[in-house]
């Protein structure tokens, strides 16, 4: 890990040194957004926006919550942006990725990190000052994970990558939760729980997708390591366990039937595309049960939201 660790930080390092035409001029505000992974980043904020939503109200008001989202926002982009410097040499040789901002030279790395570092800064301060403490260091601890721990090692090292690295990317409505209170509590990890048994589906249907991509970058996903057909098994395999973790909000009281009902829609059509792409002889499913599993985390968050306000 050392080693990997090293290399990855020296290449970055070596990186930054290089004269390169992009500073000639400024990047436009559309690069910058698009370092900061915006779309991802809005799921995550919106998660966090439910855990905070489920916590016991502590009388704070909407202004300071809202400041504490986007202090979450923040970090959670300042660690995107740190994701793309790392990746860069990957991205420009996968064709999914050959067109971000750090690629096509649109922004260089040490704007990219100077940016990364301003946007980190001014989000764990918005968590210092708007939230607790607590919120600010378990931010911080997630953007570590997935920027580094995640990105520079274990993405490179084994085809259980998007497993162990996913604790990282399911924290948010535990942040938002912690955001509200200043402190653990069992029931935000439910809600941690879910995400991080809907990553490995939603991750291994991309990388079924985008296997030859993958392959050509070297790095060990699952179909390029195990198979195309191992991978759907596992897909299928985690489908039936997120059913199950999704229950859970409504076996402990922190949910009613509405989010029941569209826990259960949602989940059915999972499993049925789960279903169909490990039975097909092709791997044309894949794309669509990669999209489909954005949508559906995102309705279960909202029939989460919908649940404590509207029942």
């Amino acid at each position: 890990m050392a080693n990997s660790i090293t290399h990855n930080t020296a290449t970055v390092s070596a990186s930054l040194n290089e004269d390169s035409l992009t500073e000639s001029r400024l990047p436009t505000i559309n690069d910058y957004l698009e370092l900061c992974k915006i779309k991802v980043v809005a799921l995550l904020v919106l998660t966090a926006l439910v855990g905070l939503a489920l916590a016991p109200d502590m009388g704070r008001g909407y202004f300071v919550q809202l400041l504490s989202l986007f202090g979450i926002g923040l970090l959670s982009s300042s660690a995107a942006v740190i994701n793309h410097i790392v990746d860069s040499k990957i991205d420009a040789k996968m064709v999914r990725t050959k067109n971000r901002p750090l690629v096509r030279k649109a922004v260089s790395r040490r704007q990219a990190l100077i940016f990364s570092a301003v946007i980190g800064t001014l989000g764990f301060s918005l968590l210092v000052f708007a939230a607790n403490w607590l919120t600010a260091q378990m931010t911080l601890f997630a953007l570590v994970g997935y920027a580094f721990v995640y990105t520079m090692f274990l993405k490179r090292a084994t085809p259980q990558n998007i497993v162990i690295g996913g604790l990282a990317g399911a924290m948010p409505p535990l942040l938002g939760w912690i955001s509200e209170t200043g402190q653990l509590a069992a029931q935000p990890w439910i809600l941690v729980m879910i995400i991080f048994t809907w990553t490995p589906p939603h991750f291994w249907a991309l990388a079924i997708h985008r296997k030859a991509d993958y392959a050509k970058a070297k790095i060990p996903m699952l179909p390029v390591t195990h198979g195309t057909d191992f991978t759907k098994t596992c897909i299928l395999l985690y489908s039936l366990l997120l059913t199950v973790v999704c229950f859970l909000p409504f076996l402990i009281h922190m949910s009613g039937y509405l989010y029941l009902f569209v826990a259960m829609l949602i989940n059915i059509i999972f499993i049925y595309k789960a279903v169909a792409l490990k039975l097909s002889e092709t791997s044309y499913g894949a794309l669509n049960l990669f999209k489909y599993s954005i949508l559906h985390l995102t309705l279960l968050f909202i029939a989460l939201f919908a649940d404590k306000f509207l029942m």
